[in-house]
């Protein structure tokens, strides 16, 4: 797995639940280093044991700890770029999430060797949506939906999300979207750079 999103789960338990629980993490997965270089790739089993520690030492479900790093990953200022990279898919959400399927692509384009999780959505009635995502490891449904949950928020929409069950090795997210001007969203410039 790329170094990044490894550095992403380790900022996300540091800021989240503080540097003495990614300490015992990294005693638990037996990590001979003091934390994960963004750049360098590791092997796919060196993630999982940090992401098995850190839910057995916090007591959280393994859902419930990816969705929260799915919301961390858009809420929280050192990923703005990522915020970023997402909303360049559209004025609305509704717009937003039938350019998902584009994601991986454009990830690829900022860096070409990330792992992006590949992403199908298919429209159903009534402005609704079922995204079927696979990656390389578990988990990228419930990531996938902390993410959505904070870019509806982003863009002020007023919807329900929910996990969906798999569709073959896809993991699925419903999004009903009922109102995309339900509130105020927050302001996005497309030509603008951030300061």
């Amino acid at each position: 797995m790329h170094g990044m999103i490894n550095s992403a789960f380790q900022g996300f338990l540091v800021e989240t639940y503080g540097s003495d629980v990614w300490d015992e993490v990294r005693s638990v997965a037996q990590l001979r280093f003091a934390g994960f270089e963004a750049m360098l790739r590791y092997d796919d089993s060196v993630t999982m044991a940090c992401f098995n520690a850190a839910t057995e030492l916090l007591h959280k479900h393994p859902n419930a700890l990816l969705e929260d790093l799915g919301t961390f990953l858009i809420t929280h200022e050192p990923y703005a770029p990522l915020k970023r990279l997402l909303r360049f898919g559209g004025p609305s959400f509704a717009e937003f999430i039938l350019t998902l399927d584009e994601l991986a692509e454009r990830g690829r384009m900022a860096m070409p060797d990330i792992e992006m999780p590949e992403i199908t959505v298919v429209p159903m009635e009534d402005n609704s949506f079922r995204v079927k995502a696979t990656w390389a490891l578990p988990g990228v449904g419930p990531i996938l939906l902390g993410a959505l949950r904070a870019m509806a928020d982003d863009y002020g929409a007023l919807a329900t999300l929910s996990l969906d069950g798999l569709d073959g090795q896809a993991e699925c997210v419903r999004i009903d979207v009922f109102d995309t001007a339900h509130s105020e969203g927050n302001a996005f410039v497309l030509g603008e750079v951030p300061a």
